[in-house]
């Protein structure tokens, strides 16, 4: 395995025509071997960012993508050496699993043994050994999407791009892909470029997470620290819920609903009133009056009973609570 790389966009901005800017000048650097999530809305630039990167996308003028010491802005994708996991597959539908893992390194013109051998390792690597000749129609979307992963390592390139790979398959398949995917590239240790709009994909496979709005990066931090210690609202509210009190002196801090407790006593110094409940399975999620314009929200043990027009005392831990 080689020693990973580093990526750096210097200035990268892109306007596309009619003036539409869809990233702002950026500068970001993107450390060997970690894997960066660029999280956010559509239409918020990151798909662009990636697309910077890997060459599909030129930045405007003055823009730099740098590869380690080497400066790869006018190089097209396939000079770049990268690997890309799309959401809609992108598999050849005329050939088989093994040869759709194996097309990369034909045109590479690798000797036909060690095609052989490198395909094998890879279908290996995902699961998929025998596989090998199973047509891809014949596949479900989450084996699509490891065949996918597959073609794009085959290569060994030195950066891994993905674009919302798991933006198409149904929730549980997504959870148990996801960490699938989280495993394989600890193990691989390869620089990783991951976009999502979801923030818990976010958080289980980034080890540093940018969050973008209106092509600017708004935050940029490991998953607890833009989830624990938001820039500002957008990225707050963005990541997970949280809530918004106003404080005696006009201020506004947050919390987040796990960090709400209540009491059946009333004699707390924070009270209100049951007004809704959402059964989640795992918890739930109870709505509280407090006499402000948006109800309270905590979640608590699925077990627990919490009726509609209940009075209860509110409790939040002290160190649970921030500002932005």
């Amino acid at each position: 395995m080689t020693q990973p790389i580093s990526i750096q966009l210097r200035s990268c901005s892109r306007t596309f025509s009619h003036g539409n800017v869809a990233l702002h000048p950026l500068d970001l650097s993107i450390h060997p071997g970690e894997t960066l999530v660029l999280l956010g809305p559509s239409g918020c630039g990151k798909t662009t960012t990636l697309r910077i990167i890997s060459g599909l996308e030129a930045p405007d003028a003055g823009g730099e993508v740098w590869f380690g010491d080497r400066n790869v802005t006018n190089l097209p994708i396939e000079k770049r050496n990268v690997g890309m996991v799309f959401q809609n597959y992108a598999l050849f539908p005329n050939l088989n699993v093994a040869q759709n893992v194996a097309y990369g390194l034909k045109i590479l013109h690798m000797p036909e043994a060690q095609i052989c051998k490198r395909v094998a390792e890879m279908l290996d690597m995902v699961d998929l050994s025998s596989f090998a000749q199973r047509p891809i129609q014949a596949l479900s979307g989450g084996q699509k999407q490891r065949v996918s992963l597959a073609r794009a390592m085959a290569a060994q390139p030195k950066v891994l791009l993905f674009d919302e790979p798991l933006a198409a398959l149904d929730a549980k398949l997504r959870e148990r892909l996801r960490v699938d995917i989280g495993r394989l590239l600890d193990s691989l240790g390869i620089t990783s470029v991951y976009v999502t709009h979801d923030q818990q994909e976010a958080m289980a496979l980034g080890d540093r997470v940018a969050v973008l709005e209106h092509g600017r990066i708004a935050q940029i931090g490991t998953p607890r620290e833009i989830y624990h210690q938001p820039a500002n609202a957008f990225v707050a509210d963005f990541i997970g819920s949280v809530n918004c009190v106003l404080q005696s002196d006009g201020s506004e801090s947050y919390c987040r609903p796990e960090d709400v407790h209540l009491h059946l006593t009333e004699q707390k110094e924070w009270r209100g009133k049951v007004i809704h409940s959402v059964f989640l399975g795992q918890n739930q999620r109870v709505f509280i009056d407090i006499g402000t314009s948006t109800p309270l929200l905590a979640d608590c043990s699925a077990r627990e009973i919490w009726p509609l027009g209940q009075l209860v005392g509110i409790q939040v831990t002290p160190e649970a609570w921030f500002t932005v």
